[in-house]
């Protein structure tokens, strides 16, 4: 095996363990030698008759007929074909192992830390979590006990506070929701263990606590999927995807739900008619005699969702949209509505003339159970909608080229135009197509807005453009102290209700009465903001472009570019909560004054120039590797240039985390939680020899750009 080891080992794109073998993250090109240029391309390496099979006889090349005279010439050439062999072995090896100099990089500094493997702890190893040691803080070569069954038996998660007196004291309890016409199939329940793995990796960044998201259970693929089809065949009207899966204790949670079958089922329909045994809930507040309020209105919320023409939807992405219908509308009463909204390629297709146009691209491009909650767009659509003048000198740069109402810089308009469309919600959700969560949807979402809600407006942009990290920060009123204190010793000027910039002449909004702050900033008490639903939410930091070398920082249209650039803020992945008022003064800076900015930078940008509420949600990321945390702190919150900021060239220390938009260790880790092989590791054999299936926390994943199960 040493020798076709080693030869092996020169393969390009092709390793074995052993033979300097690191893990990587990123997709790879299958191993095709016909793209190769080398020394051994153009080598005949089998005849044509041995390739096709062909029976060759001894015979055939006459060795019994041969004179000494021939004997010789063959002799000789043979022994020169050798040497020639040889010398283009040798040749060959040293093409490969120059090319590996030659590409061979200097290693991250974040490479050389220990790997965390706790993540891959399964279900047979669960602990109480008051008897759970992260894995970053136990001792050396701590064996984790592994049972022969489950110590815990899976129980149903239900997150909604419909129940409690403290809700029923101020909203009107929910009617139960169906997914089909006769009512027949309730909307279902998924199921957690009460536990989490031995060992189980935490997370550096955010934590459960402070989002109200339950920190003591954890979520393994039959219970998470399995009532939306994962876990039964197709012939029973689910996907069949659990056939080649490790299931210790798997029956368990297959016994406590019904096997629906999802052909036929009509998302559209569902969530019609759940809003409509609902709506008085969403009526405004209902007021009594003494003025005092009875009942307060519940606010909704659109769930929109980024997709396109020529999208595929896999059966793992059906799983976690059913997912997200279930459990953010119909199990909530309605308080959300699921859309789809799609972006039509082919500019030339005319959807907004042709009804019989329209329907035929929606059905070519969504599957069949989606067609009611489907909306087309396109950027000529856009063009109309947004007509501009948007004038090349009023751009400070257009670093990526593109047209101004290309979805690369301007998918925002996309999402104004649908808010106008539909000002009956309260809340846009923009939400990527290579998202996943682990845990419960509605837990998390409503945990993150009443988090935000709580945010007083003081220092609120301050401490959302950092990293909370426990580990070093300690809990999140400490880390407020923290901010609290830098700023002062920083002398920097906080953002204060709405911030003034120059103009040059060029036109301006007034913005809304209630984002002027009441009281100065030196004599608000954290009281401000307190109670108040937040305008926009975010899942990475809010940062000052200006102080980073953030390539599309200066991708700013529509302002004067003879005075200073508007100031700026910025949260990488555009994934976010918006308000309606937001929204609408952003379209109205687009239609009315021509301003526009890149993608992340346009929402925050006039949160901050109007003075709206906005939060950066420190929700939980994890990452692969054992970070010490003062070098994580100051990598991440203290960048000694703005090109070492982690949203410049410092972003290649996010590829070992959970969340960002290079995170390669995020798609790798869902992957590996499907039950998926990754970079030779994992899958069903692993599985069983070991602890079985992973389950995690509630883990929010970016980007997923492919996803398997064995």
């Amino acid at each position: 095996m040493g020798p076709i080891k080693n030869a092996l080992s020169l393969i390009p794109s092709f390793r074995l363990p052993g033979s300097g073998s690191k893990v990587v993250y990123e997709e790879l090109p299958s191993h095709d030698m016909s793209h190769v240029s080398s020394p051994l391309d153009e080598s005949p390496i089998m005849p044509e008759s041995r390739r096709k099979g062909t029976p060759t006889s001894r015979r055939r090349f006459g060795l019994f007929r041969t004179s000494p005279k021939r004997l010789v010439i063959i002799m000789l050439a043979v022994s020169l074909t050798l040497v020639l062999i040889a010398g283009g072995s040798f040749r060959a090896r040293r093409y490969y192992t120059e090319k590996e100099k030659t590409d061979e990089r200097i290693p991250y500094h974040w490479e050389a830390y220990e790997r965390l493997n706790g993540f891959y702890n399964g279900v047979r190893t669960l602990v109480n979590y008051t008897d759970w040691v992260p894995e970053q803080q136990a001792a050396p070569k701590t064996k984790i006990k592994i049972n022969k069954a489950l110590p815990f038996d899976p129980v149903l998660v239900n997150p909604y506070p419909f129940e409690s007196e403290e809700y029923l004291n101020l909203h009107q309890s929910p009617k139960r929701c169906y997914l089909d016409e006769n009512e027949e199939h309730e909307a279902p329940d998924i199921f957690a263990y009460p536990g989490i793995p031995a060992g189980m990796t935490a997370p550096y960044w955010g934590s459960y606590e402070s989002l109200h998201i339950a920190p003591d259970r954890c979520w393994e693929r039959f219970g998470r999927f399995g009532p939306y089809g994962y876990s039964y065949n197709p012939a029973e009207g689910g996907l069949g995807l659990s056939n080649n899966s490790a299931h210790v204790g798997a029956e368990k949670v297959e016994e406590m739900f019904t096997k629906i079958d999802y052909h036929g089922i009509n998302w559209g329909k569902a969530q019609k008619k759940c809003f409509e045994k609902n709506k008085d809930r969403f009526e405004p507040d209902s007021i009594g005699a003494d003025g005092t309020i009875l009942k307060k209105k519940v606010k909704r919320s659109a769930y929109v969702l980024r997709t396109w023409t020529g999208y595929q939807y896999t059966d793992i992405q059906l799983l976690s949209l059913r997912a997200m219908i279930n459990e953010l509308s119909l199990k909530s009463g309605g308080e959300y509505d699921v859309h789809l909204l799609v972006h039509v390629k082919d500019d030339s297709i005319p959807i907004w003339a042709s009804e019989e146009v329209y329907n035929q691209t929606l059905e070519a491009n969504v599957p069949e159970e989606f067609w009611g909650i489907t909306t087309l767009w396109s950027e000529q659509l856009m063009r109309t909608y947004y007509p501009g003048p948007f004038r090349e000198e009023d751009n400070v740069e257009n670093h990526s080229k593109g047209d101004i109402h290309g979805v690369y810089r301007s998918a925002h308009f996309a999402l104004q135009w649908f808010s106008q469309q539909h000002q009956e919600y309260d809340f846009f959700w923009n939400w990527e197509m290579d998202l996943r969560y682990t845990g419960h949807y509605y837990e998390f979402h409503n945990g993150v807005s009443n988090w935000a809600a709580e945010q007083p407006r003081k220092l609120l942009w301050e401490r959302s453009s950092r990293f909370w990290i426990p580990g070093a920060h300690g809990p999140w009123s400490k880390f407020s102290q923290l901010v609290e204190q830098e700023t002062a010793e920083r002398n920097e000027r906080p953002v204060w209700g709405p911030v003034e910039f120059p103009t040059g002449g060029y036109g301006k909004l007034v913005p809304p009465e209630k984002n002027t702050p009441p009281t100065k900033f030196e004599d608000d008490d954290y009281k401000w903001g307190v109670g108040e639903d937040a305008d926009l939410i975010v899942f990475d930091p809010l940062f000052d472009p200006a102080k980073t070398n953030w390539v599309f920082r200066n991708d700013v249209s529509g302002y004067n570019t003879s005075v200073e650039t508007p100031p700026r803020r910025v949260a990488i992945i555009t994934v976010a909560r918006l308000s309606r008022e937001l929204l609408n003064t952003m379209h109205e800076e687009t239609f009315r004054l021509h301003h526009t900015m890149f993608p992340e930078m346009w929402p925050p940008t006039v949160a901050l120039h109007h003075g709206y509420k906005a939060v950066y949600a420190p929700h939980p990321v994890y990452f692969d590797r054992k970070w010490p945390l003062d070098i994580m702190d100051k990598t991440f919150n203290y960048p000694s240039a703005p090109h070492e900021s982690p949203f410049g060239w410092g972003e290649h220390n996010m590829q070992g985390g959970s969340f960002y938009y290079n995170a390669g260790f995020s798609g790798a880790l869902w992957r590996r939680w499907l039950g998926a092989k990754e970079n030779g590791e994992g899958g069903k054999k692993t599985e069983q020899s070991k602890s079985d299936r992973m389950c995690l926390r509630g883990m929010l994943f970016h980007p997923i750009k492919s996803e398997s199960v064995e």
